[in-house]
């Protein structure tokens, strides 16, 4: 189901109302009755009010369906139909909405144990369009993932090292970053409870990597061990020019019952609280002061945005501020990204805007709210005159496509 399975925005609204994800069929990899699935969605689309997910389905729906009704029960059927006559055209293909779509540049998220054959395959097509993998290597440096242990040996296995011992499993991360950038990969992205760093000596960091992996470590010394991975991370980074993405502070998976039931990343992420001063000082005073690396900082704590992130990234030449993310990837939200960072980290402190949706529909609906938020925030400046005209026009550039290639090196 296109629009219900994949998307987490919608089915966790769903799921607050106390639709059962049963209902929904989440986690079947064939649904049986999809129809059934869509009206009950549409019959609840009312509950989407005032939320982007309501924005970003209304603009898909309208613009690349016309579909110009507003979904409800009634009409839930013929939405169905048109929706299912026009997927089955060639002009809704992949590629062919890649195009229609006009990206530039599309990348998936991708574990180290990932074969990459699809993006081989993709390579080896002579398609033009550009999909390039992203080194998110959570799996394998995350204790608490299930079957870490196994993981850890699957990457010896795939590299040809030792994977059971520090320098062994280093040298696999290495291997497995060298075999992303020779498909075309730009950038690490780190999913890490908090933005805690470390930087242990190595007869310290193998003393804890030998821990983790006898199974007896305790949180604390598994959250040293993500301390110490990020920054890790960031020294290989300055190695092999990846860009380094850190999306801390979400408390994955909170609700145990569906995590039980459905796995992970099935809508009960919750934000908390996350620091970022203290938290990265490990690191910044390892490599923070070098212009050739990069680190994106993103999060779901916007307290953080005036009082850390911006003095940060407004003095640290390797630190660089995502856009608004996640929970905050609204209207309101951008405008307060803006309203907060700018001020002290200025604009080029920023990498623009993109986004990380799973809905491959919503990315243009996506890229348009952020350009009006954007240059609404920059003809504020200009009626207030604190930019001139010309200014703003080169920035509403700039924060569209110019800050985002060059921060990610596109």
């Amino acid at each position: 189901m296109l629009f219900v399975q994949p998307d987490h925005y919608v089915y966790r609204m769903l799921y607050s109302q106390g639709i059962s994800m049963e209902a929904l069929e989440i986690g079947h990899s064939e649904m049986e009755n999809p129809r059934a699935v869509w009206r009950l969605f549409a019959s609840h689309y009312h509950l989407f009010r005032g939320t982007p997910t309501r924005m970003w389905l209304d603009y898909a729906f309208q613009e690349l369906f016309g579909l110009y009704d507003r979904l409800n029960e009634r009409n839930a059927d013929a939405y169905y139909d048109r929706i299912s006559e026009l997927l089955a055209t060639d002009g809704f293909r992949p590629r062919a909405l890649y195009d229609r779509f006009g990206i530039e540049v599309l990348a998936t998220t991708d574990s180290p144990l990932d074969s990459l054959d699809d993006h081989a395959a993709i390579r080896s097509s002579g398609w033009s369009g550009r999909i390039v993998p992203t080194f998110r290597p959570d799996p394998v440096v995350d204790p608490e993932f299930h079957g870490f242990s196994d993981r850890i040996q699957a990457l010896g296995e795939m590299t040809g090292e030792d994977s059971t011992r520090w320098p062994g499993y280093l040298a696999a991360l290495r291997k497995s970053r060298e075999r992303f950038r020779a498909l075309g990969c730009t950038a690490t992205d780190h999913g890490h409870p908090t933005a805690q760093t470390a930087d242990l000596n190595d007869q310290e960091a193998s003393a804890l990597f030998d821990s983790i992996l006898s199974g007896q470590a305790d949180h604390a010394q598994q959250e040293l061990f993500r301390a110490q991975m990020l920054t890790e991370m960031a020294k290989m980074s300055l190695e092999d020019g990846l860009v380094m993405q850190i999306h801390p502070g979400s408390v994955r998976n909170h609700n145990h019952r569906v995590f039980e039931r459905f796995g992970r990343d099935t809508g009960a992420d919750i934000p908390q609280q996350t620091n970022y001063v203290d938290a990265l000082r490990p690191l910044l005073n390892r490599v923070g002061n070098e212009p050739a690396l990069t680190i994106i900082l993103f999060t779901l704590d916007e307290s953080t945005y005036s009082r850390e992130l911006a003095p940060l990234a407004g003095h640290y030449p390797c630190l660089r501020l995502g856009p608004p993310w996640w929970f905050h990837d609204s209207p309101e939200g951008m405008m307060r990204f803006r309203e907060q960072v700018t001020e002290t980290a200025g604009f080029y402190n920023i990498v623009g805007f993109n986004d990380d949706t799973r809905a491959f529909l919503s990315i243009p609906a996506r890229h348009d709210v952020a350009r009006r938020i954007d240059c609404s925030f920059l003809a504020r400046l200009v009626a207030e005159h604190r930019l001139d005209e010309e200014e703003a026009y080169e920035l509403a550039r700039e924060l569209t496509t110019g800050l985002v290639k060059r921060a990610y090196r596109l």
